[in-house]
């Protein structure tokens, strides 16, 4: 019996990190997956996914998207290593009015979002061409889109993760690696917390009316990641309740 294929996510922990974990993991995949704090809770993850899904192998990384040393020691880490899969899940804000941008703060998002993910593919993807079989997806964001008030930064970093992966897309099609961004609209996780007070107000301006679960998410990543995929590449694809067919969500 063949091992499982092995994937890595990044930003393995947190609301959609975890369900990305452990979708992936109940598609029969070997996981690695990285986290930034709480190592214990990292572990116990590994733990539990390891006893539910004996033959396969789970192994947390702690790892800080936005030290460039880290990220660099890591891919050094890796680089011999045959993943299948990558998903590069990372979320860092930068919210504050264009024309109020702060460089350094803008920097480390551009970092998190964006540099972070074209490190780690270098390596990854070398190895998938070699193969000739593979899997990216990277998680963008429908503000990339859509145009939202106070989102210019961070839509700007994921408008530039939508653009690279488009063009690795082309360029490492012919080897059979697929390359697709998932853009999600609201996703009920604590990364939304500083919306709570306008949640009712959101929801009403979303067609499917709630926001999305992790899961629901994490579900159109393990699909990108199987053979009947394989014909889909350089996609960017909304996951969003009908919310970029629409005028938007406006918090007040």
């Amino acid at each position: 019996m063949s091992e499982p294929r092995r994937i890595l996510v990044v930003g393995g922990a947190g609301g959609l990190g975890t369900a990305m974990v452990r979708t992936l993991a109940a598609a029969g995949y070997s996981v690695s997956f990285t986290y930034r704090s709480k190592p214990d809770e990292a572990e116990a993850l590994a733990a539990e996914l390891g006893a539910a899904h004996p033959g396969a192998a789970f192994e947390p990384h702690r790892l800080d998207l936005a030290d460039r040393d880290a990220v660099e020691a890591f891919c050094g880490a890796i680089e011999d290593t045959a993943f299948y899969g990558y998903v590069h899940n990372a979320g860092q804000p930068a919210d504050a009015l264009a024309v109020m941008l702060d460089r350094d703060r803008s920097d480390v998002a551009m970092q998190v979002n964006f540099w972070s993910l074209t490190r780690i593919a270098k390596v990854l993807v070398r190895n998938m061409i070699r193969a000739r079989t593979g899997r990216v997806v990277a998680v963008g964001s429908v503000a990339a889109l859509q145009g939202n008030t106070g989102n210019a930064a961070y839509a700007a970093t994921k408008g530039a993760m939508i653009a690279y992966c488009r063009t690795l897309a082309i360029e490492s099609a012919k080897r059979g690696v697929t390359v697709n961004v998932l853009a999600p609209g609201f996703i009920d996780t604590g990364m939304l917390s500083s919306y709570a007070a306008y949640r009712d107000t959101m929801e009403r301006q979303i067609p499917a009316g709630r926001f999305a679960r992790p899961d629901e998410v994490a579900a159109l990543a393990a699909f990108l990641m199987s053979e009947p995929a394989a014909y889909i590449t350089g996609a960017v694809l909304p996951v969003d309740g009908g919310l970029t067919a629409m005028m938007g969500v406006h918090r007040n």
